[in-house]
């Protein structure tokens, strides 16, 4: 039976495919986007996220620590914190575990929507996340996926789910590995068989300030698309500053900087829409 770390399971989602659906947050991320909004997502590892808004500094934590210089996981300071300022970043579950969770909502996810799985990069645990696949079907399935991942998984992906929800964040190779630590070829050649599947996708640009706002970014990436028979729409997604208090959680602090807004997307909407695609603003 395989085993994974999921470290969310968000329940009444909306925007991760067709009607109201649970998502599932699988941890581990191959990409370092520098505007990640789900950094406790990015370790392939258990982490513990410890919060100080609200720390009395008691020094309970400490005291119970048998490994100061190195945290070892071991759950203690978890334990000992009065105010529950800490707790394990995900769970460890089997896949039989994770289906058993998800299928308590069997009836009203067969009537109303479905499972899909996020992450984090879902395609990166991929026992894992085909076993879960397994015992959930009939439902209806979907991955969102950044696409960076080898071939012979995004294939099998295929020819297991309803949809496919990927991300297409730069154009340009160069400019893709500058902000997320890898090029975008093996993406592309993903976006390639996941065009030629005939499986119904919709593709999902973060607009980030100073890093892909431009038109012509976006032509060159409506270029790539143009013509896919699956492609369902295109969403454009706006930029938030909301990861900052979860980096603090895990002792980091938000790399990403830029000085100006990005003002509309309606721009950017009709690049799209001039090639013939429809596009979608949540």
């Amino acid at each position: 039976m395989e085993r994974g770390l999921v470290f969310d399971i968000n329940e009444f989602a909306v925007h991760d495919g067709p009607g109201i659906r649970t998502t599932v947050f699988l941890k581990g991320c191959p990409l370092r986007c520098k505007w990640c909004h789900n950094p406790e997502g990015l370790s392939f590892s258990q982490e513990v996220l410890r919060g100080s808004n609200g720390c009395i500094h008691c020094g309970a934590c400490e005291a119970v620590c048998p490994s100061p210089d190195h945290c070892i996981l071991c759950g203690k300071c978890i334990r000992a914190c009065p105010k529950n300022l800490r707790r394990f970043a995900a769970r460890e579950l089997s896949s039989r575990e994770l289906a058993d969770i998800l299928l308590k909502n069997r009836a009203f996810l067969a009537e109303n929507g479905g499972v899909t799985f996020s992450g984090g990069e879902p395609l990166a645990q991929p026992g894992f996340l085909f076993e879960t696949m397994d015992f959930l079907k009939p439902l209806h399935l979907a991955v969102e996926t950044s696409g960076h991942v080898p071939a012979e998984v995004f294939r099998e992906m295929l020819g297991r789910v309803d949809l496919v929800l990927m991300d297409i964040k730069h154009a340009d190779s160069e400019v893709h590995r500058e902000y997320t630590g890898v090029p975008n070829d093996r993406i592309l050649a993903n976006l390639a068989l996941l065009k030629e599947s005939g499986r119904p996708f919709i593709i999902r640009i973060p607009v980030i300030p100073q890093v892909n706002d431009s038109v012509e970014n976006m032509a060159r990436t409506a270029a790539l698309l143009r013509g896919a028979e699956g492609l369902e729409r295109l969403e454009l997604l706006r930029y938030h500053q909301t990861a900052g208090a979860k980096y603090e959680l895990l002792g980091k602090e938000y790399p990403f900087r830029y000085t100006r807004e990005t003002p509309s997307l309606e721009p950017f909407a009709r690049v799209f829409e001039e090639n013939g695609i429809p596009v979608f603003i949540p």
